[in-house]
């Protein structure tokens, strides 16, 4: 039985993971420290579903802790590590900046050493497609430059990529960084866009736009995103950056439609400018993780809503 760790264990993503992996056979360890960056609730409930299965084990703790890591390693020995845990959120990062440097960067250069020294190097690094910033290009390459972030958060996550390449050249660590985009489905961050709309409009309170409406977004279903992580779990050898999107954009304005359209209720808007940090597009070029991983993304956004919604009860 193939032994995971997988930091975040309890977040949006990684709890989607686990869950996936646990009924595909794998044995999972979670580590994860519930702050209160949302409802911590939230997360604890996402744990207790994740407890009804025999092979997993949750470990509350700090990625920054490197005692708790050694000690982790020692005790549990996985095979692999799928590193989810970071702080999210790109208008946040503008407000405290030092934070997400001392979580996103420190926490994962932690965590390297701490695998180095346990003789673990099998790694899958969550990244992000706001490395790219405000690109003119499209739809976003790994053959891109990414020297222009746009906010902290953008900033980190290339910080740890570099990180990554460092210890894969240093220790022959294997380790893709994958570059999600903009990741929705059930149990969503109540602070992220989709999630707040639906919520907003079924109650009948108004939601907030930034900017014309006109920016656009390659909204990737989750259930995509864990397919696409399984696949690279399989495939992991040497260094590779990869990009997990949809491959597909919708405006803004377009994607309230949807969600309109999908809980049959009409959005109250009040319009807002453009916020610091924002970029104007992401748009994910997909061929390589096609190649390499078979990843074929299943999920358009009008059928990732209806699935999202219906899971969630508001459909």
């Amino acid at each position: 039985m193939k032994k995971v760790l997988i930091t975040g264990a309890a977040g949006f993503i990684g709890s989607n993971l686990a869950a996936r992996m646990l009924t595909e056979g794998y044995r999972v360890t979670g580590l994860d420290n519930f702050d209160d960056f949302y409802d911590p609730r939230i997360k604890r409930k996402a744990a207790e579903k994740l407890a009804s299965f025999p092979d997993f084990m949750m470990i509350e703790g700090d990625i920054r802790d490197p005692e708790l890591l050694d000690d982790l390693f020692r005790k549990e020995k996985p095979d692999m590590v799928i590193h989810l845990a970071a702080r999210a959120g790109v208008r946040p990062s503008i407000a405290d900046p030092q934070l997400y440097y001392n979580v996103n960067v420190t926490g994962t250069l932690t965590l390297l050493e701490a695998m180095r020294k346990a003789e673990i190097r099998q790694l899958l690094f969550a990244s992000s497609s706001s490395v790219y910033g405000n690109n003119k290009k499209v739809p976003f390459s790994e053959n891109d430059p990414v020297d222009n972030p746009i906010s902290p958060y953008a900033a980190t996550k290339k910080a740890g990529e570099l990180l990554c390449h460092t210890y894969h050249h240093l220790h022959q660590f294997n380790i893709f960084c994958l570059r999600f985009f903009t990741v929705y489905g059930p149990g969503q961050r109540p602070e992220m866009a989709i999630q707040q709309f639906g919520r907003k409009i079924m109650k009948g309170e108004p939601i907030t736009l930034f900017g014309d409406g006109k920016t656009r977004r390659d909204y990737t279903f989750v259930d995509d995103i864990t397919a696409g992580i399984m696949a690279a779990s399989d495939k992991l050898k040497g260094y590779e950056i990869l990009n997990l999107g949809n491959s597909d954009t919708i405006s803004l304005i377009d994607l309230v439609h949807n969600i309109e359209e999908t809980l049959g209720k009409k959005a109250v808007i009040e319009w807002q400018p453009m916020q610091p940090g924002d970029v104007e597009i992401t748009f994910a070029d997909i061929s390589k993780a096609g190649l390499l991983l078979g990843y074929h993304p299943g999920y358009p956004v009008d059928k990732g809503l209806k699935k999202m919604f219906t899971d969630q009860g508001m459909c």
